[in-house]
C-alpha cells in the first residue's frame, strides 16, 4: 500500500515538474525600456510589438526578439574631402534609438545588428556631402553651421530606416598632414614679421632718443602730467597743496 502511494507521489511530481517546464518555456520577459518582436516558425514575423512585462508564447512554435529602445551613444570616424581637396578626419557622436512600431521592418529587412549596418554607412554619405560643401577654413570658423547641417542631414536620412537620432555633435575634427604643416609654417611666418615689427620699433625709438636726447623723455613726462591733471580736474572732492604752504585746500567743485 505504501509502495503504491509513494509511486503515485513520484507520478505526481514527475508530471508537475514537466508541467512546471512547460509553463517556464511558455512564459518571457521584456525589461524597462525595451519592446519585443515576435518569430513563427508557421507564419513568420508578426507585426505586433510586445511592450514591457511577463508574456505567453506558445513554446517551439514562437520566439521571442528582444530590442533595446533606449537611447544609446554610438562614435563613428570617417575620413572625407573638403571643397579644397584637403583631408579631413572627423568623428561623429550619435545618440540613436529605434522607433518601437517599426521593429518588425526593422527586424525583417535589417536584422537584430541594424545599428552596425546602418550607422557607419549613412554617416559616411551625409558627412562627405556637407564637408564637399566647404573648404578647410570654413570648417574651422563655421564648425556650428557644419554640425548642423550635418545633424539635420542624417535625421532625416536615419528616419527612412525606423531610425530616430536624440543628438548628433561633431566630437573631433583635424586635417591631413599637408594642410597641418602649412597652417603651422603660416602661424610661424606671423611670428616672425611680429617679432621683426617689434625689432624695428625699438630701434627707431633708439634712433629718436640718440638724435633728440633727453628732450624726448622730458616731452613725454611733460604730456603725461597734463594728462593726469586734466583726470584730476574732472574728478570730485580734490585736495589741493599750493607750492609753499603748508595748508590744504579744497578746490570747489
Amino acid at each position: 500500500m505504501a509502495a503504491k502511494v509513494f509511486e503515485s507521489i513520484g507520478k505526481f511530481g514527475l508530471a508537475l515538474a514537466v508541467a512546471g517546464g512547460v509553463v517556464n518555456s511558455a512564459l518571457y520577459n521584456v525589461d524597462a525600456g525595451h519592446r519585443a518582436v515576435i518569430f513563427d516558425r508557421f507564419r513568420g514575423v508578426q507585426d505586433i510589438v510586445v511592450g514591457e512585462g511577463t508574456h505567453f508564447l506558445i513554446p517551439w512554435v514562437q520566439k521571442p526578439i528582444i530590442f533595446d529602445c533606449r537611447s544609446r551613444p554610438r562614435n563613428v570616424p570617417v575620413i572625407t574631402g573638403s571643397k579644397d581637396l584637403q583631408n579631413v578626419n572627423i568623428t561623429l557622436r550619435i545618440l540613436f534609438r529605434p522607433v518601437a512600431s517599426q521593429l518588425p521592418r526593422i527586424f525583417t529587412s535589417i536584422g537584430e545588428d541594424y545599428d552596425e549596418r546602418v550607422l557607419p554607412s549613412i554617416t559616411t554619405e551625409i558627412l562627405k556631402s556637407v564637408v564637399a560643401r566647404f573648404d578647410a577654413g570654413e570648417l574651422i570658423t563655421q564648425r556650428e553651421l557644419v554640425s548642423r547641417q550635418v545633424s539635420d542631414d542624417l535625421t532625416e536620412r536615419a528616419a527612412t530606416f525606423g531610425l530616430i537620432l536624440d543628438d548628433v555633435s561633431l566630437t573631433h575634427l583635424t586635417f591631413g598632414k599637408e594642410f597641418t604643416e602649412a597652417v603651422e609654417a603660416k602661424q610661424k611666418k606671423a611670428a616672425i614679421i611680429s617679432a621683426e615689427g617689434d625689432s624695428k620699433a625699438a630701434e627707431l625709438i633708439a634712433n629718436s632718443l640718440a638724435t633728440a636726447g633727453d628732450g624726448l623723455i622730458e616731452l613725454r613726462k611733460l604730456e603725461a602730467a597734463e594728462d593726469i591733471a586734466y583726470q584730476l580736474s574732472r574728478s570730485r572732492n580734490i585736495t589741493y597743496l599750493p607750492a609753499g604752504q603748508s595748508v590744504l585746500l579744497q578746490l570747489p567743485q
